[in-house]
């Protein structure tokens, strides 16, 4: 059976994994999910300082707290950056890395290159008038949905999204990933895209090609970008089978 550490994307804590490391657990996994410094039930704990670093050392510190070994890190979003920047302190304890709607980051890279010049300056002054100069507010969803899918977040599930987000320290979006950013060579390196990823990569763009060719093996799965609240299930369905 294997173990995995469950990194959430932005404005989430570990309650998004609730229900994915529950069916895990059925089946006879260890499912350890995280809340990353400044969010959920860490809020209190971030500030101004708190960055992609910070990011880094909570899922770092959390595998060798625990001692934990052979692990499987699974990263949602967002967390591609941190679990990019983990997996290369982490060493033999990693047995896998899984990007759910998610892509490893190389080395200076950050959120904000991930975006046009103006929708990060949008995020900047969203981030100035109502986040204290330094926490990103979770967006309306009718802002999300320009490049998220909501696909399978029907209301009740948007309302306990909206109700349980936190906002997002900027600094983990500003912060480029220091290098050296490589995964090791042994590495199992397991893909989930979802709707919108999955047509960008069956596109062909040439920033993702990579993804498409072995070591990586992909896994489809018809839902938005919430995996975890919107089909928990199957979710934990193809993590199961990345393992077998």
């Amino acid at each position: 059976m294997a173990t995995f550490v469950l990194v959430p994307g932005a404005w989430l804590g570990a309650w998004a994994w609730e229900d994915t490391a529950r069916a895990l657990r059925e089946r006879g996994h260890t499912a350890l999910p995280l809340t990353l410094t400044g969010l959920a039930e860490r809020a209190d704990q971030g500030g101004p300082q708190t960055d992609l670093d910070t990011h880094i050392a909570d899922i770092t510190e959390f595998v060798e707290r625990n001692d934990l070994r052979g692990v499987t890190l699974v990263a949602h979003s967002y967390a591609g950056a941190p679990v990019t920047g983990a997996a290369g302190r982490l060493g033999d304890r990693l047995e896998r890395v899984v990007y759910v709607d998610s892509a490893p980051f190389t080395a200076d890279m950050s959120m904000m290159n991930l975006m046009p010049p103006e929708a990060a300056d949008q995020l900047r002054h969203q981030v100035s008038a109502s986040g204290d100069g330094w926490r990103l507010p979770m967006p309306p969803f009718e802002v999300l949905s320009l490049s998220s899918s909501l696909d399978g977040l029907d209301q009740g599930r948007r309302d306990v999204l909206r109700a349980r987000a936190t906002p997002q320290p900027f600094g983990t979006y500003t912060q480029r990933l220091a290098g050296p950013a490589e995964l090791g060579s042994g590495l199992d390196r397991v893909l989930v895209a979802c709707h919108d990823f999955r047509g960008l990569l069956d596109a062909g763009v040439p920033l993702l090609a990579f993804l498409n060719q072995p070591p990586w093996r992909r896994f489809d799965l018809s839902t938005g970008h919430w995996p975890m609240l919107s089909a928990p299930a199957e979710l934990a369905g193809i993590l199961n089978t990345a393992v077998s």
